[in-house]
């Protein structure tokens, strides 16, 4: 318990000169009976058109229901959503980074401006769920998650097997080259989405919200459980309970949870389960905001000693309901080393995480792997270096083939992901090529567009065991193969991936965490001179303002103010 008992709604609600502040409360339906009770905000990403997000309404009301229960006084409000898959391939993937920054900048807004005691955030998709721990972290009231569940895998109409997101990105490049009809990619897109929930596989959301169960910001169940289970309304009951305990107590808050050993557990995680590589550029910007100590080296610190023993779509053909069914994200826990994690870190249960890991049961081996049966030694994310990133780039290793894991080829340029896709539909691309896709950085694009059209033509086309692909911008949780992206510094920066030719000889060395140009220093300051100034794609509103301000991937691409 704190010392303090003055609760932070006192701000608004207590006192004779409060009058007015308690009329404003009043008009909403809250009670003088309620004012002595906690208030907790509820910071629900409800939108009507985001597969991820259009239950959430639903549940926003069931989670109010069961604040009341639990004694205190709910009080929601809403952020926006960015759905990846909608905005994917066309300009409004340049919105969807940037709207993590304005997703922050809401929570915070409103979590001072209204004084709650505590909070329950509702993310589901990708920006949301760093945006809304960023603006946590700023306000640093007690907080905890409560996602909205992660979405049933689809059956493909040809091959009776799960389907998800992916299968219809690749489905457009097999039938691209007529390996399917239109009538089956028409089948493949009707039953590969069944209903609501983040996208099925372990994609960006779902490894965001498995993560914060490790993290220490959401109870066991919150990334796995699927959205149409019943289970998650126990689930939200305990999340809402929860939370008016947190609120009377005055904490845990984000800050006190999110240290050094908690970052070090989330990664543990991702390294096991090789979840997506946002979960770098995401987990950079948190410890950012959290004041903690912790960079790209430190990740590939735990890669180095953490196996790979959960490998689910799209690397492999398990989802994350089958991850659910094995026992969830403390099976993982429970079945790697022990001397991997710090089992004394305690989140917003309020128990150590030992205790937590103790409780679970692995019922499937298959699904989490034994550690002598593991896919390999080390993570399944791997951070790498070299002339053409001096700053790192990140590859998902686990969703890379074995033949691909060193791979030297001859660079074919692209100044767009727009450019990309249309080379790559036209047949540009030949076994042996590295695609070179530039000028798409969080400064450059602006927005650091994900690449999982051009990554699923490359798949689907049947050239991911001889293509490889680099980027400055970033790719979705949905892709796999031989993809380095977040290489920095990017080109509108003057990183080298800007003087890159078509021929150049380009060598990615996963093994050796190694990415490098065939070129001499000759060549690049005679490129470089050469080199015309990178000028601004984006005159006017949101973007021009991000592209100015906003850092490189290797810090986690945050706003430098």
């Amino acid at each position: 318990m704190k010392k303090n008992r003055k609760m932070i709604s006192d701000e608004i609600k207590s006192g004779k000169e409060r009058s007015p502040h308690r009329s404003l409360l009043f008009a909403t339906g809250i009670k003088r009976s309620d004012i002595k009770k906690p208030f907790i905000g509820i910071c629900n990403s409800y939108e009507s058109f985001v597969p991820g997000h259009c239950h959430l309404n639903k549940v926003g009301e069931f989670l109010k229901q069961c604040v009341v229960e639990a004694g205190g006084v709910p009080m929601e409000f809403n952020t926006i959503a960015v759905c990846d898959g909608i905005a994917m391939a066309h300009p409004g993937m340049k919105f969807s980074l940037p709207s993590r920054e304005l997703i922050a900048d809401s929570v915070e807004t409103v979590a001072r401006a209204h004084c709650f005691d505590a909070m329950i955030c509702v993310p589901n998709c990708d920006k949301i769920v760093p945006g809304m721990l960023i603006g946590a972290l700023r306000v640093n009231i007690p907080t905890i998650f409560a996602s909205g569940g992660p979405m049933a895998p689809g059956k493909h109409p040809l091959t009776g097997k799960d389907s998800d997101l992916n299968t219809v990105f690749e489905g457009v490049g097999a039938e691209n080259a007529g390996k399917i009809s239109a009538k089956d990619l028409e089948k493949i897109e009707e039953t590969s989405c069944p209903g609501c929930g983040s996208c099925s596989g372990m994609f960006t959301a779902n490894s965001m919200n498995c993560l914060y169960e490790a993290l220490g910001m959401a109870l066991p169940g919150n990334g796995t459980i699927l959205a149409i289970d019943e289970k998650r309304k126990d689930l939200f009951r305990a999340v809402a309970k929860r939370a008016v305990e947190m609120a009377k107590a005055q904490g845990p808050t984000p800050r006190e949870i999110i240290t050094k050993d908690a970052l070090d557990n989330a990664l543990t995680l991702d390294m096991a389960m090789g979840g997506s590589t946002n979960t770098v550029l995401h987990t950079l910007a948190i410890a950012r905001e959290a004041d903690v100590d912790f960079t790209l080296e430190r990740m590939n610190e735990i890669s180095a000693v953490t196996p790979y023993i959960c490998k689910l779509a799209p690397s492999g053909h398990y989802h994350v309901s089958d991850l659910d069914r094995a026992g969830g994200i403390m099976a993982i826990l429970k079945r790697l080393p022990k001397k991997l994690l710090h089992l004394n870190a305690k989140g917003v249960s309020g128990k150590p995480l030992s205790s937590l890991i103790a409780k679970a049961k692995i019922k499937d081996d298959d699904v989490i792997r034994t550690l002598d049966n593991a896919y390999s030694k080390d993570g399944g994310l791997a951070v790498l270096w070299g002339n053409l990133a001096k700053e790192g780039s990140v590859v998902k290793k686990g969703g890379v083939a074995p033949s691909m894991m060193n791979f030297t080829g001859k660079a074919i340029c692209f100044n767009s992901q727009e450019e990309a896709c249309k080379g790559i539909l036209g047949g540009k691309v030949k076994p042996g090529h590295v695609v070179v896709i530039r000028y798409e950085g969080p400064k450059g694009g602006p927005g650091m567009q994900e690449m999982l059209a051009p990554t699923s033509y490359i798949i689907g086309a049947g050239l991911g065991e001889c293509v490889a692909l680099i980027t400055d911008g970033r790719f979705s949780g949905a892709t796999h193969g031989a993809c380095v992206g977040h290489v920095s510094p990017e080109a509108a920066e003057g990183g080298l991936i800007a003087l890159i030719k078509d021929g150049d000889e380009i060598t990615i060395d996963i093994p050796n965490r190694a990415i490098n140009a065939k070129l001499s220093k000759s060549e690049i300051a005679r490129r470089r001179k050469a080199l015309k100034p990178w000028t601004p794609r984006i005159k006017g509103g949101w973007l021009e303002r991000y592209a100015k301000l906003v850092g490189n991937a290797s810090t986690g691409a945050s706003m430098k103010i």
